[in-house]
């Protein structure tokens, strides 16, 4: 790889730039203009990115792979176990269940608000991607009992999962920037959520409400397509209870949360992060192994202790996996893109140029997480290249105090997010489970992050004045 990088470097970085703008064009103009399919159109536009950037001919399909496979690697296991989840509460009546005790709670005006919180809740712990997955059932449900585009419900629900993701530890970017840069991951924690609650508000909450009156778009029926109306559908509903589906909700949210909450303590030095009872515990709180434990007790909960035949089970549990599979084979496409650009060395070439224009530290490295996040795609890259990056500079500053310290990491958090296209496996995750085409996704989920990105920034930059204020 050394060796790749080195002769892509020698295309200068306006070079890189141009040719991560032009390999964007082609891929718009293939799904947009010639409606070439998205899973071919992102193959095609990676090998032809690959071969312009100088990537070795040898090397190549390496490059493609191993783009294709690290994303398929987090997404293909979260999507596939959280389909199944969401399959089986779906199909069983326990999205039903669920909306109407949201409803009841908190009345029909407020349920998308109920679902948001929900998702904010689910979403300090679990990733982006798998929290979606298991919510998009309740989303779905909600939204056609209430009516309108299921953007209302679904956009608001989306953000707060993303809000938490990129703000908050303990998720993987924060903790990552935050030991770059030595700040304390319980103060970036708190900030964090200072930062993340009203960015949702004004990015998913009342932006949700501008797409949904905008964009007309109706209720997917990627989670419950499969089985139409046949019989088997009918007989594996058993309305379970609202505390079954609750458990079945929480279950992979408790496990996640002590993974990464041992982490959390392992890293500061509470606990043994070697110990094996710690290790053990880790274990079952990975994602996919959460998720997979949580559709076992799905299958005893919602089938067997039902009554329910085990071959009835077994088909519903596999009618899930037949409408995902574009959305896992086009979401690995995407992060095969994203793994070009990133093999062109073009991230590493704009930031460290944009390094030496001069400017607030905080802001630059606010621009720096921005434009590699646009250039490469990848939010957790761009957090930890930008930190990378400032790194030298905050910690032989000796002025800057904790508090200042961790809002930087959130600036360069707000500056990761910014924007999320089609290099982007997200937008790919988006698109595909609301069944939206590329130009309106564009128009609704990379404006939505970019408004994460800005109005995040802003919310750091007010903590920031504080701290410079009060030091």
């Amino acid at each position: 790889m050394t060796s790749e990088l080195e002769m892509n470097w020698t295309l200068g970085t306006p070079g890189l730039l141009g040719l991560a703008v032009a390999a964007v064009a082609v891929l718009l103009v293939l799904i947009i203009r010639f409606r070439v399919h998205a899973f071919v159109a992102l193959v095609l536009t990676s090998l032809l990115t690959a071969i312009a950037a100088g990537i070795p001919a040898a090397s190549v399909i390496t490059t493609l792979t191993s783009g294709f496979g690290s994303t398929l690697a987090s997404v293909a296991l979260l999507v596939g176990l959280g389909a199944m989840l969401g399959r089986m509460l779906e199909t069983s009546g326990g999205a039903e269940v669920m909306t109407n005790w949201l409803i009841s709670k908190f009345g029909e005006k407020r349920a998308p608000l109920a679902l948001s919180v929900a998702s904010l809740l689910f979403g300090f712990p679990i990733f982006f991607d798998a929290g979606l997955v298991v919510m998009l059932p309740i989303i779905f449900t909600v939204a056609r009992r209430l009516g309108g585009s299921v953007l209302f419900y679904a956009i608001p629900a989306a953000t707060a999962f993303s809000v938490m993701h990129v703000f908050v530890p303990p998720h993987p970017g924060p903790v990552a920037a935050s030991g770059l840069l030595e700040a304390n991951v319980g103060l970036v924690l708190i900030l964090g959520l200072i930062v993340a609650i009203p960015t949702w508000f004004f990015s998913g909450h009342l932006f949700g409400k501008f797409v949904g009156k905008k964009f007309d778009i109706p209720v997917p029926d990627i989670l419950d397509a499969a089985l139409g109306n046949g019989s088997g559908k009918d007989d594996f509903k058993s309305s379970p209870s609202v505390g079954t589906v609750f458990s079945l909700l929480l279950l992979p949210l408790l496990l996640i949360f002590m993974n990464t909450g041992l982490n959390m303590l392992g890293s500061a030095g509470v606990v043994d992060a070697d110990a094996a009872w710690v290790t053990w515990l880790r274990l079952f709180g990975e994602t996919p192994v959460a998720l997979l434990i949580t559709v076992l007790l799905g299958m005893f909960l919602l089938g067997f202790r039902k009554g329910k035949d085990k071959t009835l089970i077994e088909t519903v549990v596999d009618s899930a996996l037949g409408p995902v599979c574009s959305i896992i084979l086009i979401t690995g496409a995407g992060g095969m893109f994203g793994g070009v650009l990133r093999a062109s060395g073009i991230g590493d070439a704009i930031a460290d140029s944009l390094q030496s224009v001069g400017m607030p530290l905080i802001i630059a490295g606010f621009l720096i997480a921005a434009i590699v996040r646009l250039a490469q795609g990848s939010a957790t890259v761009a957090l930890t290249t930008a930190a990378a990056i400032v790194q030298p500079a905050v910690l032989a500053d000796g002025s800057l105090t904790a508090f200042q310290v961790a809002t930087m990491v959130l600036a360069l958090a707000a500056g990761s997010v910014f924007a999320g296209h089609v290099n982007d496996s997200g937008f790919w995750l988006v698109s595909r489970f609301l069944q939206m085409d590329v130009s309106t996704t564009l128009r609704v989920w990379t404006v939505g992050q970019a408004l994460v990105s800005v109005v995040g920034f802003i919310f750091v930059m007010v903590l920031y004045g504080i701290a410079s204020a009060i030091a």
